[in-house]
């Protein structure tokens, strides 16, 4: 018997598997649990079938749970995209109706048809990188709120209220000045006092997880702290969410996928672009925040800015042509990584993909738009003269 793919349409508490030959005949199907009875019993009947590959919709979202089991069971799974398991779907009998049987075989034709889908791996050092840094994003978010909290009782309880940018300190010495002896300022007081004691040990935790996170980042060989306007914590996030690179064949696919590439818009001979409201907005934030660093000291990412706003763009204009140089910037550095945890210490690095050979600092004249660019003009054909 030939290769058998085993297509799963996974839940949180149960998994539905349909099992398919290569010409599509189904041999089996099932729904199983998968709590621990469950998962062995479904391992059971697939083990059944000797050359067998398991595809997993949704391995990086909610199918990671029993991807990961089984891959550290030694199976081979490959991860179908929703979209791709949707696709087949619709195109399929049946009028397209989704229920769990029929998601299993969408996702088991899906995995035969297509080429190139990928191997799950076990989780690795990205993945922790990749909790961390949300762990920091939400002590980051928890302490805006508290921040926020905090100002606004103390306008009620002093007079202009306190500056912008307050410490956890600052913010006790300036409660300290108001004793209020009315029950509704004693009140907002105590509140206030119970904030500030909330901050400081909010404040406390986001020190640790970013002196994790640099040793995380640190140990593992990246050099993209090294850029001016990414920390520990945009580092991390980027290690984290991209993962392999080089699954991005170009910079211009880098940049369509964080969506720092603007769109194409164009229209006869009017040739236009527009912004991009699509890709990984974690990443694209790292790219803004690294942008808004270096217009703020005198760096290379600065003078671009100038010259593209002396040039006629808005300044809005101009930080998104400086996003997408970043981009670029960001992508060499993470390919020069991989290349350098590829050969090892005292290895030869080189240029790994033709189009990664982009300065380090956001001065080439290159395209922003992603890859392909727009097509060349072509001549009008005249008008016949009216009779």
């Amino acid at each position: 018997m030939g290769r058998v793919i085993i297509g799963m349409d996974p839940h949180k508490r149960s998994a539905t598997i349909e099992i398919i030959n290569d010409r599509e005949q189904i041999l089996a199907q099932g729904r199983f649990a998968t709590d621990r009875d469950g998962y062995q019993a479904m391992l059971k009947v697939g083990r059944q079938h000797k050359d067998r590959v398991w595809a997993v919709e949704g391995c990086s979202g909610i199918g990671r749970h029993i991807a990961q089991r089984l891959v550290a069971d030694g199976e081979t799974v490959i991860d179908v995209p929703a979209k791709l398991s949707a696709r087949a779907r619709v195109f399929d009998t049946g009028q397209g109706r989704k229920t769990d049987p029929v998601d299993a075989h969408s996702v088991a034709v899906a995995a035969l048809r297509a080429k190139g889908l990928r191997e799950v791996a076990v989780d690795d050092a990205t993945i922790a990188l990749r909790l961390l840094v949300d762990r920091r994003d939400g002590l980051g978010h928890a302490r805006t709120d508290l921040l926020n909290r905090i100002h606004k009782l103390l306008l009620e309880l002093v007079p202009g209220g306190a500056k912008t940018f307050l410490s956890a300190p600052q913010a006790r010495t300036l409660l300290n000045t108001v004793r209020p002896r009315d029950l509704v300022g004693s009140t907002r007081r105590r509140l206030t006092s119970e904030l500030i004691t909330e901050l400081a040990q909010v404040d406390k935790k986001i020190k640790a997880a970013n002196k994790e996170l640099s040793e995380l980042v640190a140990a593992t060989g990246s050099g993209l702290q090294d850029l001016n306007g990414i920390g520990p914590s945009g580092a991390a996030r980027l290690i984290g969410d991209v993962g392999d690179v080089s699954r991005f064949a170009t910079r211009g696919h880098f940049a369509a996928w964080n969506g720092t590439a603007p769109l194409d818009a164009s229209s006869g001979d009017q040739k236009r672009h527009r912004l991009s409201r699509a890709g990984n907005r974690r990443i694209n934030r790292v790219l803004h925040i690294m942008a808004i660093v270096q217009m703020r000291h005198d760096t290379e990412g600065r003078a671009y800015y100038r010259r593209k706003l002396a040039a006629g763009k808005t300044p809005m204009e101009a930080i998104r042509c400086l996003k997408r140089r970043l981009s670029d910037v960001v992508y060499k550095q993470m390919i020069k990584d991989a290349a350098s945890a590829r050969t090892g210490p005292g290895g030869h690095v080189g240029t790994t993909l033709q189009s990664s050979a982009a300065d380090p600092i956001p001065m080439v004249d290159t395209s922003e738009q992603s890859l392909p660019g727009p097509a060349e003009p072509q001549p009008r054909t005249p008008l016949l003269a009216a009779s």
